[in-house]
């Protein structure tokens, strides 16, 4: 049997034994539990940076979307900002043209015929150079509904104009692609 002095020296050294092992073992799972709290940090930030990233894409798409936009709304108001102004002159190009017409069958001085021409063409001219466009060439021609208003069928002179423009009541115009005023023709039924 061991004596009592032997025992407290054998006590003694595993105790120093467990000293030493146990601050090794608590720093390796410190070690352990730090390593995996910078591992799911690191994973936390990526993670953010990503969907920092994601949303910043996103953002300059809608900013870019909106810039094209309103540059197209800006173009398309300034094509048609004198649309109003245009429309509210395009009787007066008929009461021109009425005016010529009437000249041309009554006897009337030709010096007021050609002043009034003059001032027709130079009319005519303005609104030309503002963008605004006579619907030509449409008698004979197959009506078309997006530009043309049919007031009134009749019966067509031949079989090949049914269904087209036999004549214009009132002329239509465009200002670029957009209808201004509809083209007012009778069809052939």
């Amino acid at each position: 049997m061991k004596n009592k002095d032997e025992v407290d020296k054998e006590l003694d050294q595993n105790e120093e034994q467990l000293v030493q092992d146990t601050p090794d073992k608590a720093t390796d799972t410190m070690e352990e539990s730090t390593n995996e709290e910078e591992v799911s940090a690191e994973e936390r930030l990526a993670a953010e940076v990503a969907d920092l990233k994601d949303k910043y894409l996103r953002l300059y798409s809608d900013f870019e979307n909106f810039r094209k936009r309103s540059s197209k709304e800006r173009l398309d108001l300034i094509t048609t900002a004198s649309e109003e102004v245009l429309r509210d002159l395009i009787p007066v190009v008929d009461d021109f043209e009425r005016a010529i017409k009437v000249s041309d069958t009554q006897e009337q001085g030709e010096k007021n015929k050609e002043g009034n021409l003059l001032i027709f063409h130079k009319l005519l001219r303005i609104l030309e150079s503002k963008g605004l466009r006579q619907m030509e060439d449409l008698i004979g021609k197959p009506f078309d509904a997006d530009t043309q208003e049919a007031i009134t069928q009749v019966p067509a002179p031949s079989e090949e104009l049914k269904g087209k423009v036999i004549d214009v009541v009132e002329k239509g115009y465009t200002l670029g692609d957009k209808v201004v005023r509809y083209a007012k023709v009778v069809t052939g039924a």
